[in-house]
């Protein structure tokens, strides 16, 4: 996960390359699992389509559950 120390900002989002690295994955296979639901929803930013950091740290501490159960976890979606 990105570095929160004191002497560095905290990143509240990330684009899919910085989420595919955090993850350990390639940029290819985090875009097949976005498609295919197996990770939380990214958001629209502007142009850009980010995912929330903390959301993907909640995610991986969860198991890795599909989008649908962890929107059900969540309590509801997370729509663009």
């Amino acid at each position: 996960m990105p570095d929160t120390s004191v002497n560095s900002p905290a990143c509240l989002a990330v684009r899919a390359a910085e989420a595919a690295s955090m993850l350990a994955v390639s940029l290819r296979h985090f875009r097949a699992l976005d498609a295919s639901g197996r990770v939380p929803r990214g958001v629209r930013l502007g142009r850009a389509r980010v995912w929330n950091v903390a959301e993907l740290q909640g995610w991986l501490d969860a198991g890795c559950p599909n989008r649908a159960t962890w929107e059900a976890m969540r309590g509801g979606s997370n729509h663009a």
